[in-house]
């Protein structure tokens, strides 16, 4: 095995701010802990916590790095004590806690799965963070099953791709909004059946339409507050609202609750950091049996829309915040 370095560079974000505090580095390479791995990362993700990370307002939890980035793909280098199902040489992409935006990265085992047979690192690096959350929450606290119909908010957004391809995989109707005609064709074009410009159609109006009245199963929400009273009115008996963002906004005032009671309505959402490796491991095993086999046909793929170089991360933030793109960003590190 060949040695490792005591350096690396990595994507620091000083005091935070804009994406341009983004700048490039030199600091230790990680020890993996016991049940870590460390993998030197081909690519990483580019994701919005990590936006909100950056200015702020989405700090990492205790015990994990400082650094963005949760999510790589990439070649294990080293092994911690306890660990068992990879080895040194194999392709893995992870889940991490944070350290993404670096040459190296640890990541708790429980939290990697073998790269999909056919994916690249670039496709690969793709995967963890909007495949872990939309599972967790669209077919965890959401429970969509087959036959229903949900409503993916930001269709064109990772998540939203994500969502829309699972959602319809796995036999659900997918009904979709984005921003322009070219995001609406793009809906369509992942397996929505109908989708909506928020920018010139009245949502609600939509739904009610294409279900006669009866209202969606779910719905998968990450505007918040601005979109709250309408996604009720959206939903119909037994549906099930799914919070996991709050780009508009966390305060919802005159709200009209009365929907939640009458039709039965359930209000849920979820992060994904906090979760314990446990659950995180949970949510890791449920993928590989139920999502990669999809992804070894060649389903579900997430398209990547940009990639840069690890020293170009500030302008992979402007274009995440621009919201003009189509699917993933990633970071290109090592060859």
């Amino acid at each position: 095995m060949a040695t490792l370095p005591q350096e690396m560079s990595y994507v620091a974000h000083g005091a935070g701010g804009g994406p341009e505090v983004l700048a490039l580095a030199r600091g230790p390479v990680p020890e993996p802990k016991a049940d870590e791995l460390l993998i030197r990362v081909l690519a990483a993700g580019v994701n919005r916590p990590d936006v909100a990370q950056r200015g702020g307002s989405y700090p990492p939890p205790p015990g994990a790095s400082p650094v963005l980035g949760l999510e790589v793909a990439g070649e294990v280098v080293a092994c911690g004590a306890g660990t068992g199902r990879f080895r040194v040489g194999e392709r893995v992409c992870a889940l991490a806690n944070g350290g993404g935006y670096a040459e190296y990265c640890v990541a708790p085992e429980a939290q990697c799965l073998p790269i999909p047979e056919g994916l690249d690192t670039l496709r690969a690096a793709a995967l963890p963070e909007t495949y872990f959350t939309v599972w967790a929450n669209l077919f965890g606290h959401g429970r969509l099953r087959a036959g229903e119909t949900v409503l993916v908010h930001g269709g064109t957004s990772g998540i939203g791709v994500t969502a829309i391809q699972l959602a319809e995989a796995f036999g659900a109707t997918v009904l979709a909004t984005a921003g322009s005609a070219d995001k609406v064709e793009a809906c369509r074009r992942f397996g929505a059946k109908a989708a909506f410009n928020y920018r010139e159609q009245d949502f609600v109006a939509e739904v009610k339409n294409f279900t006669g009245g009866r209202g969606l199963d779910v719905v998968l929400d990450m505007v918040g507050a601005p979109y709250f009273a309408r996604n009720l009115q959206c939903l119909g008996l037994d549906g099930r609202l799914v919070m996991i963002a709050f780009l508009g906004g966390t305060t919802a005032e005159k709200v009209d609750l009365r929907p939640i009671m009458v039709r039965r309505i359930t209000v849920t959402g979820s992060t994904m950091r906090p979760r314990t490796t446990a659950q995180k491991g949970e949510i890791a095993r449920a993928l590989e049996e139920q999502v990669w086999p999809l992804l070894r046909q060649g389903r579900c793929l997430p398209p990547v829309h940009a990639t840069f170089p690890l020293s170009r991360a500030a302008e992979a933030h402007a274009l995440m915040e621009s919201s003009t793109h189509i699917g993933k960003i990633v970071l290109t590190v090592a060859e």
